[in-house]
């Protein structure tokens, strides 16, 4: 079988989180082929991968949203759009377009009209005045013209992109993934698979509503235009899997039809973390760690404040920083002066290191993100026999508390961006060690039971060969 993975902004130019996903299940099925399709934000990443790749990858296609800014346009004379293609795009830009098919004709490979060209037409004029008189009716003009522009450039030119041969397609998201599986998925009537860690739309909602760079007057259009994007995975997708029962019911709410919806959780090799020793009883360190990437999705800041409430308490808490430090340089030295600022010692960065090494080293695993789909760094922590606190984002909840099942809690579920709270929550599991080997215990065992990487594999092969069964017949 040959499966065409549509990743975008993650492999193979992120470690971590979906790229660790995708590197796992790619691994795991030795006699699948794999065709890797990675839509990168600058054309800067290219050829840079943070993976070896596995050998049954046999093609990686690389595109990057920035190349179309460069493709050139003319201005276009004439109406050239039909009705019912207008309508399309006002829909998409109103966050309404479910069925993308009309434009998929429109801007396709060998569809009639340039994504460029377009832009630069009295049609594009038209559509923009028809919605200054609603939705821009209070911004300049040219602002409406030059921001939705911006909007349109990377997502009509991807739909002029040429599908790959594939039995089955599946994106490891919505967003610009999801539209290229949908459009591939169009154009060969082979099966398409839609994979969510986080709720995408979601995720773009919180970025945008806390950008600067969007003016409060288009932070609706953006929200709606991501909304859009979202709508034609769900309606194009033979199946639509999340990680945890709680997306799922996020995913329906959005418009996902209930009955294409399932839950396929993420899955650790237990056995990797086997040689590591239950958390001892004596110790004269409280070690905390916190495996992440220094970026601002992981609050790595308020991970800071927190522990700098802990150490007011507790003198012999140290925290370990533990990850990549060159994803977002400008984070990074935001937050060691915040370090230095508030005087906080024993705050160390480890840098990338072998995980299953480390973890034996620590008292406590901590997770502070604003969100999150279902991580694996708390799942490896389980498995590593330590207890883990959270910020109460995707199933952190599920994973920490049970959902519910036969095993108690193996941690603290805590409020988002609540240095207090969290300070708090850490200070309560660290006042017994033996409190900390009972949770510890209770995460492993639930590990063990549901989020093994052989379930996890086996669900997949199963399902690509679903699919493929149903689009035979």
């Amino acid at each position: 079988m040959r499966v065409c993975l549509i990743a975008e902004g993650c492999y193979p130019y992120v470690a971590g989180g979906v790229s660790s996903w995708i590197q796992m299940l790619v691994k795991g099925l030795p006699d699948y082929e794999f065709v890797i399709y990675a839509i990168g934000a600058t054309k800067s990443l290219k050829g840079i991968y943070k993976y070896e790749i596995p050998s049954n990858v046999s093609e990686i296609h690389e595109v990057f949203l920035d190349q179309f800014a460069d493709t050139g346009s003319r201005h276009v004379e004439g109406k050239h759009l039909k009705e019912e293609e207008r309508l399309a795009l006002i829909s998409l830009l109103k966050g309404e377009l479910e069925d993308w098919s009309v434009l998929f004709e429109l801007f396709g490979e060998n569809g009639r009209m340039k994504a460029n060209d377009f832009l630069m037409s009295d049609d594009y004029l038209d559509i923009i005045m028809t919605l200054a008189a609603d939705e821009f009716r209070n911004v300049p003009f040219k602002d409406a013209f030059w921001t939705i522009r911006s909007m349109l450039i990377p997502l009509l030119n991807l739909l002029s992109c040429k599908p790959v041969e594939a039995d089955v397609y599946h994106t490891v998201a919505t967003g610009y993934a999801g539209v290229l599986g949908s459009l591939f998925h169009h154009q060969t009537g082979k099966p398409f698979i839609v994979t969510e860690h986080g709720i995408y739309t979601r995720e773009r909602e919180e970025e945008i509503l806390k950008a600067d760079w969007v003016s409060v007057y288009f932070k609706k259009s953006w929200i709606s235009f991501f909304t859009s994007l979202c709508r034609c995975a769900y309606h194009s997708a033979d199946r639509i899997v999340s990680l945890f029962y709680g997306a799922r019911k996020i995913q329906i709410s959005l418009g996902a039809p209930a009955e294409k919806c399932s839950v396929i959780p993420n899955g650790v090799n237990v056995d990797r973390f086997a040689h590591i020793e239950p958390l001892p009883l004596q110790s004269d360190t409280f070690s905390i760690g916190a495996v992440i990437r220094v970026v601002p999705i992981k609050d790595i800041k308020t991970m800071i404040y927190s522990f700098n409430l802990v150490r007011l308490k507790r003198a012999d808490a140290k925290l370990y920083l533990i990850g990549p430090t060159d994803e977002d340089e400008t984070y990074y030295r935001e937050c060691t002066e915040l370090i230095e600022n508030l005087g906080c010692e024993n705050i160390e960065f480890v840098g990338r290191v072998d995980v299953a090494k480390w973890l034996g080293k620590l008292d406590l695993l901590i997770l502070t993100s604003i969100s999150e789909g279902q991580p694996f760094v708390l799942l490896e922590a389980m498995a590593a026999h330590r207890p883990v606190l959270s910020t109460n984002v995707g199933s952190c909840s599920e994973i920490i508390n049970g959902f519910p099942d036969e095993f108690g809690k193996c941690g603290r579920v805590v409020p988002v961006m609540n240095p207090s709270a969290i300070a708090q929550g850490i200070l309560e599991i660290g006042k017994s060690r033996q409190q900390m080997r009972e949770m510890a215990e209770n995460g492993y065992h639930r590990v063990n039971r549901y989020y093994r990487d052989d379930d996890f594999l086996k669900n997949y092969r199963s399902l690509y060969e679903e699919v493929r069964q149903e689009w035979q017949e």
